[in-house]
């Protein structure tokens, strides 16, 4: 590995105060724990799609951003990430009455108790995330064909990333930068490949919608931000608190300390 000489404006973890490290520290700690939860809830929200509660699969990507080619939103969710919700005979009547036409004078006598017992909770329009369930007309617009994620819901949550994602890896890039990685180009390609990945991601949903195979990029775009975010966070920890300073940084101390003698 090429150990170019060291920066003369770069500063390792030993050189900085304690306190920035500490800052640094707890950044780092409830990123992480952000992170992680995200992912909790990334799978919880996306898995099972494909009527495989277990696993986040190509088929769950491509049945959330472009739909199920089958059925209907209400269909896709009661089999997939809503289908732990209601009990089986009330699952079946709300699946029977949806392929049946979705009749009024039927919601009013049989639906609507469900709803009210099972998910209008959640589902009261409150949140703008979550389908509106409360009345006739709104359930009208979960039992049509499902077309995956609208156009604008995609636009609202892209740049809602965008600025958040950004935001995340410049923090986590900015304490990295910190760390001593050779070669420098690792530690510049580690530091970018989350933005290049932010962008192919955000993009594949809309490109999903048109041709199902961009669920990959999704995937692994997805992939690669965590897998660089999990490197940066570690070595930026294990070197700011548990690594000796690498011998290009204390020779250089020694260089110092003699030049000023």
């Amino acid at each position: 590995m090429s150990e170019a000489p060291v920066h003369r404006l770069y500063n390792h973890y030993s050189e900085l105060p304690t306190s920035l490290c500490v800052l640094y520290t707890a950044v780092l700690l409830v990123l992480g724990l952000a992170y992680l939860f995200a992912g909790i809830y990334l799978v919880h929200t996306y898995s099972g799609k494909d009527g495989n509660p277990m696993t986040l699969s190509y088929d769950d990507i491509v049945i959330a951003y472009s739909g199920s080619a089958k059925g209907s939103r209400l269909e896709a969710a009661l089999r997939g990430s809503m289908s732990a919700m209601l009990p089986f005979d009330e699952k079946t009547t709300l699946l029977d009455w949806a392929r049946e036409g979705a009749d009024r004078t039927q919601f009013e006598a049989g639906i609507r108790p469900i709803l009210d017992k099972r998910c209008i909770t959640c589902h009261d329009g409150g949140n703008p995330n979550l389908p509106n369930l409360n009345g006739h007309d709104n359930m009208l617009k979960v039992t049509e064909h499902d077309t995956g994620t609208a156009l604008f819901t995609l636009v609202r949550v892209s740049h809602i990333h965008l600025f958040g994602l950004t935001l995340v890896f410049f923090l986590v890039g900015m304490i990295f930068s910190h760390a001593y990685v050779r070669p420098v180009w690792f530690k510049c390609s580690v530091m970018a490949l989350p933005f290049v990945s932010l962008v192919l991601d955000i993009s594949s949903w809309y490109f999903t919608k048109i041709y199902n195979p961009f669920a990959w990029v999704v995937m692994i775009a997805g992939g690669v931000m965590g897998l660089s975010f999990a490197y940066m966070w570690i070595v930026s920890m294990y070197q700011m608190w548990f690594a000796p300073p690498p011998a290009a940084v204390t020779g250089r101390k020694v260089r110092h300390l003699a030049d000023v003698g």
